[in-house]
C-alpha cells in the first residue's frame, strides 16, 4: 500500500562557510532553545534543489516553471511583436490577459512581492524605475509552467486579427476565449493543462493572486534548515591586494573589509504529501474523492521523491563559492513512510547538544533518544529506513537505540521511496 507521507530527516554539517545571508549580510539565525542557531531558510534551500541542473535533477523529469515580473513581456508580448504584430495591440492584449489571469491589482502593485518568492544569496535586486513603466511589468514575481505560457501567448496570437479598437480589447479577448461567460471558461481551459503550472510548481507549489490561475498548493513542505548546537560565528577580516600599487613600492592593501562565517551540523526536515503530489501532477481531485490518487499513475511522483532525496542529500547552498567552497554530503539521511501525520525531530536539539568530544556521534545519540521517547508514546511508528555516514560506533548508536529499518546508500534510500509511492 502506498505511504499516505513521507518525511525525509538528514545531518549535514559545513565548516567555514556563509551559507544564507540576511539584510545585513550576516548569518540568518534564529531562537531556539536557550541558544540562537545558524540558520538555514526554506526558501534558500528549495531554490537550489529546483535550480540544480545535473545528474537527477528536476528538470530531467519535466518542464519546469518561469518564475518572473517579466514573463508576460518576454515570453509572450516580445515574440509576437518580434513576428510582425503592432507593439500597442500587444500590449493591450497582453495587458488584459495579465488583468484577467492575476488580477487588477497585478498591473499596479509594483512593489509587492509574491508570497513563495525565493530568496537568493545577492541581497535585495535594486528598483528599476524602467519596468515599473512597463505595463506588462507584473508587481510580483509570477509562477507560470510552459504550458500555460504556451496557452496564452496562442490565445493572445488568435485575438489580436480582432483588435479594431484597443479601448474594446477586453471584448475581443472575451469573445476568442468564447463561452457565455468567458472567464469562467479560461479558468478551465488553464486548470486542464496536465502539470500546467510546471513540475517545480506541482512539487513545491505556487500562489496566485488572481482566480483564473489554479493555485497549487506545496506537496513537499520543507522546514528551515538550523544548527543542533549554538551558532557559532566568526568575523573573517580580510584584505585584497593591489598588484599594481605593490610594484610600485606602496604598502597596505587595496581593499580591506570583513564578511561572517560560520560552522556547525545542521539538521534538515523535509516532508511529503503524496496525495497532494499525485494530484498536482495528474489533476485528479482529491476534495470530490480522497482516495482518487490511488487510481492514478504514480510513476513520476515516485521519481519526483526520489530525486528529491538526491538533491536532498547532495546538493547545498551555494553561497561564497569561490572563499568558501561550501560544498557537503549530509551525514545522515533518515526517510520515514506511513500514513499519519508527519512529526519532526528538531526537538531532539531543543537542547543544545555538546560540541565536547565527538560532536557528530552526540547529535547521533540526541536524535536517538527523541525517536524512543516518540515511538514509546506513539505506538505504530512510520517505516524507516536510513542512510549514515562515520565509525560504526557512531551510528550503531542510532541503530540500537530505536528502529530505523535498514542501513542503505544514498541510491537504495531514493530507490526505496519510489516504492512507496507506487506500491
Amino acid at each position: 500500500m502506498p505511504a499516505r507521507f513521507l518525511q525525509l530527516h538528514t545531518l549535514t554539517s559545513y565548516p567555514a562557510a556563509l551559507l544564507n545571508r540576511d539584510d545585513a549580510g550576516l548569518a540568518k539565525q534564529m531562537p531556539f532553545g536557550p541558544a540562537p542557531r545558524t540558520r538555514i531558510s526554506s526558501q534558500c534551500l528549495k531554490r537550489h534543489w529546483r535550480t540544480y541542473r545535473g545528474p537527477g535533477d528536476l528538470a530531467s523529469l519535466g518542464e519546469l516553471s518561469v518564475r518572473s515580473r517579466e514573463t508576460f513581456r518576454q515570453k509572450i508580448a516580445e515574440p509576437l511583436i518580434a513576428a510582425g504584430h503592432p507593439a500597442a495591440a500587444v500590449d493591450a492584449v497582453v495587458g488584459e490577459l495579465i488583468r484577467r489571469t492575476l488580477g487588477e491589482s497585478a498591473l499596479k502593485a509594483k512593489e509587492r512581492a509574491a508570497a513563495d518568492e525565493e530568496e537568493t544569496d545577492d541581497g535585495p535586486a535594486e528598483p528599476d524605475s524602467a519596468k515599473k513603466k512597463d505595463p506588462l511589468h507584473t508587481g510580483q514575481v509570477t509562477v507560470l509552467g510552459a504550458k500555460e505560457v504556451a496557452y496564452l501567448k496562442d490565445l493572445a496570437l488568435r485575438t489580436l486579427p480582432a483588435v479594431k479598437d484597443l479601448k474594446k480589447v477586453g471584448e475581443a479577448v472575451a469573445a476568442t476565449v468564447g463561452g457565455k461567460q468567458p472567464d469562467k471558461e479560461l479558468k478551465k481551459n488553464l486548470q486542464a493543462l496536465a502539470v500546467g503550472a510546471g513540475l517545480d510548481a506541482a512539487v513545491f507549489g505556487r500562489m496566485v493572486t488572481g482566480d483564473i490561475l489554479a493555485r497549487c498548493d506545496a506537496a513537499v513542505h520543507v522546514a528551515h534548515a538550523f544548527t543542533v548546537h549554538s551558532a557559532q560565528a566568526e568575523a573573517d577580516y580580510f584584505s585584497a591586494v593591489d598588484d599594481l600599487t605593490q610594484e610600485a613600492g606602496e604598502t597596505g592593501a587595496g581593499h580591506i573589509n570583513s564578511t561572517d562565517l560560520t560552522s556547525g551540523i545542521f539538521y534538515g526536515y523535509v516532508a511529503i504529501d503524496v496525495p497532494l503530489l499525485v494530484a498536482n501532477l495528474t489533476g485528479c481531485d482529491l476534495r470530490q474523492d480522497p482516495g482518487a490518487w490511488l487510481k492514478e499513475d504514480r510513476a513520476l511522483a515516485g521519481k519526483i521523491v526520489a530525486a528529491l532525496a538526491n538533491l536532498i542529500a547532495t546538493v547545498t547552498p551555494g553561497a561564497k563559492l569561490g572563499s568558501t567552497a561550501p560544498h557537503s554530503f549530509a551525514h545522515l539521511v533518515l526517510a520515514e513512510a506511513g500514513d499519519r501525520q508527519p512529526c519532526t525531530l528538531a526537538n531532539a536539539f531543543l537542547k543544545p547538544v555538546s560540541l565536547e568530544g565527538d560532536p557528530l556521534g552526540n547529535t547521533y545519540a540526541a536524535l536517538a533518544q527523541e525517536l524512543i521517547d516518540l515511538d514509546w508514546n506513539f505506538p505504530d511508528p512510520p517505516r524507516r529506513i536510513h542512510l549514515a555516514r562515520g565509525e560504526a560506533t557512531r551510528y550503531a548508536r542510532l541503530g540500537n537505540a530505536a528502529t530505523l529499518g535498514e542501513r542503505k546508500n544514498l541510491s537504495d534510500l531514493a530507490a526505496w521511496l519510489a516504492a512507496q509511492v507506487t506500491g
